[in-house]
């Protein structure tokens, strides 16, 4: 009987020291939120984030706040980027991924030892030289830099989806082969069902990573009439910062809601493709 009171209060005071963790890492993300609805000489008025005088003209203030520009299209254009971007990771880091989890060929360990290797270069060691590349096939100013890459894989994903193809059987791939089933087939049949939970968590990272891509898309997106939500932001913040913040605030407040209905919804599948690795044989 000890032993369970025990373990009660330790399990509690577990969750309590989580919680109070928990509401220190959003409080800012809180006190953004909650000074959307705050007057512009209330917001640093003080640390408290709970409204004294609620508003809500920040928000119709800031979704117009550029001129023939509604924040709406800031949306639009960076739900689209960020889907493609989404199915061209999942669907080439999983072949890639596939081939190497499951074939055998000359020089495979060197491919996927330089595979891994790539992961740790900075993003602006190979920006100079993509730049060069996309600006001789006319790309810069279109979505063409930052969707195409994803349809060559990403190197973090394909390890991760190695890693939960190796957990599955093989004995279901010779299963497959007695069955007539070819190289294709097997993969689309037997193998992207059974990593549904890895192909998700793929989709979910790679669009928030897109979605909050602030560089790449400041390097490679000129026109303002094709800005994305971050680009919006940073013109958002140019255009009324300097007197109000509460536009800017409800704005980042709603390009916040796709990442948290995505991650609210698909949470249980990136905790099952990241902690888990496959049937076990």
């Amino acid at each position: 009987m000890t032993g369970t009171i025990r373990t009660r209060r330790g399990i509690v005071l577990a969750h309590a020291v989580l919680v109070i963790i928990g509401f220190f890492l959003i409080y800012p993300v809180l006190w953004m939120v909650f000074g959307s609805f705050k007057p512009t000489n209330e917001i640093f008025s003080s640390a408290s984030f709970w409204p004294k005088h609620w508003t809500f003209a920040n928000y119709p203030q800031g979704w117009n706040a550029i001129p023939g520009l509604p924040f709406g299209t800031f949306i639009l254009h960076s739900l689209l980027v960020s889907c493609l971007v989404s199915l061209g990771t999942v669907i080439s880091s999983a072949m890639i991924a596939f081939g190497f989890a499951r074939f055998t060929f000359r020089g495979k360990s060197i491919l996927f030892g330089i595979m891994m290797i790539t992961m740790m270069l900075p993003t602006q060691v190979t920006l100079i030289p993509q730049y060069a590349m996309f600006h001789y096939l006319g790309w810069i100013n279109t979505y063409y830099p930052l969707i195409v890459p994803a349809f060559f894989g990403s190197p973090f994903f394909i390890f991760l989806i190695v890693q939960f193809i190796r957990g599955l059987p093989k004995e279901l791939d010779e299963a497959a082969k007695i069955d007539g089933c070819n190289a294709f087939t097997l993969f689309v049949r037997v193998i992207l069902p059974l990593i549904v939970p890895a192909l998700i968590t793929t989709a979910i990272f790679s669009f928030i990573w897109c979605w909050d891509d602030f560089f790449s898309q400041l390097i490679y997106l000129n026109s303002a009439q094709k800005f994305t939500v971050p680009l919006g932001l940073e013109s958002l913040a140019n255009a009324v910062a300097q007197e109000e913040w509460g536009p800017l605030f409800a704005m980042s407040t709603v390009s916040l809601i796709p990442l948290f209905l995505i991650f609210f919804f698909l949470q249980k599948y990136v905790v099952r493709g990241i902690a888990t690795t496959g049937l076990r044989g």
